[in-house]
């Protein structure tokens, strides 16, 4: 009776190996197909993540790493005292927006970047590439002058950027990679609601007079500015309401906030949006050419850009604060997607 288990149970391990071995063979014949699933399967519904602890070595490696130092540290590199160079104009850091050096859902996050660029963008009316946005990053919510494209920290993060891309496994069920939405209300965003939430949320951080704190050693900020003449100025993506939004929605307050577990309600974040974005109340520094145009083709603009003309019937106010579903409305009527 024991021998006969025995060979009962050799030729069942024949059979579960033979079947074995025809799967692999079947995946290695078709080795692409069998990744796309693979990857299909282990990504689904998946957050995007990045492991930085696998950065390549060599000279690219030491590239890739000064690129997320730039990228963390932006002021004390290339700030207006940087070590390696003058480039931005105040002492904020790319993190501040792009948080985790570009690596975390829901905050402009960046694992993307490399392999979209390059791109049309309406608010330059031009097909940009990967250089060309960094630079707009410079010069606009770090108030600096362009990089240039052949300099060490140029180079540097685009090869960041590169790791970002090459070292992350997405597809079209990957969240996180855009910002969160937030669902547009039938009335205006009210600013001052805003100045409430604010003060309840934000001010312990970004202070009252929301110029952010600096850090001990006055290199760059603890909490960065939300307005002033050193935060971002107009036609940056965060003076947006809307845009602005939905990264509160993602990521604040800091440490009640998760990746995907937001705290404030989209109204609040609407709100507290329409607050600091408010330029009736809040000084933000002025363009450095007056020959810069956003949104050069009117009807490509932003709904919640709130600079004419526009080729809508809708005022500056509206456009600024809402309500957006009427703008939003009126040219699906068209049959366009307005831009969010």
């Amino acid at each position: 009776m024991k021998k006969r288990y025995t060979y009962i149970f050799f030729l069942f391990g024949i059979f579960v190996l033979a079947n074995a071995m025809q799967l692999l063979s079947s995946c290695n014949g078709n080795k692409a197909e069998g990744v796309a699933i693979d990857s299909l399967i282990a990504h689904a519904d998946s957050v995007v993540s990045v492991d930085t602890s696998k950065m390549p070595g060599g000279k690219y490696g030491a590239a890739v790493k000064y690129g997320r130092e730039l990228m963390l540290h932006t002021a004390y590199y290339i700030g207006p005292d940087g070590i390696n160079g003058h480039y931005t104009g105040n002492k904020m850091n790319c993190t501040n927006c792009h948080r985790d050096a570009g690596a975390r859902p829901y905050a402009f996050n960046l694992v993307r970047a490399f392999r979209d660029y390059p791109q049309y963008r309406a608010r330059e009316g031009r097909i940009l590439s990967l250089a060309e946005r960094i630079n707009n990053c410079v010069m606009r919510p770090n108030l600096g002058r362009p990089l240039p494209l052949d300099s060490k920290e140029m180079i540097s993060i685009m090869a960041y950027l590169k790791f970002l891309s090459d070292s992350t496994q997405i597809d079209a069920k990957t969240k996180g990679l855009k910002n969160m939405l937030v669902e547009l209300p039938d009335h205006a965003a009210s600013p001052e609601n805003g100045e409430k939430l604010y003060i309840e949320h934000c001010q312990r951080c970004h202070a009252a007079n929301g110029e952010g704190k600096m850090r001990f050693d006055q290199v760059t900020y603890k909490y960065p500015p939300v307005w002033g003449l050193l935060a971002y100025r107009p036609g940056s993506s965060m003076h947006r309401v809307v845009k602005l939004a939905q990264w509160l929605k993602g990521n604040m307050p800091y440490d009640k906030t998760t990746p995907g577990k937001p705290f404030l309600t989209d109204a609040e974040a609407l709100d507290i949006a329409a607050f600091v974005n408010d330029d009736k109340i809040h000084k933000r520094p002025a363009a450095k050419t007056t020959k810069e145009e956003d949104y050069p083709n009117h009807e490509e603009k932003a709904i919640d850009y709130d600079k004419g003309p526009f080729k809508d019937p809708f005022s500056e106010q509206q456009h600024k604060y809402g309500p957006y579903k009427p703008i939003i409305d009126y040219w699906e009527g068209k049959g366009i997607t307005p831009a969010i």
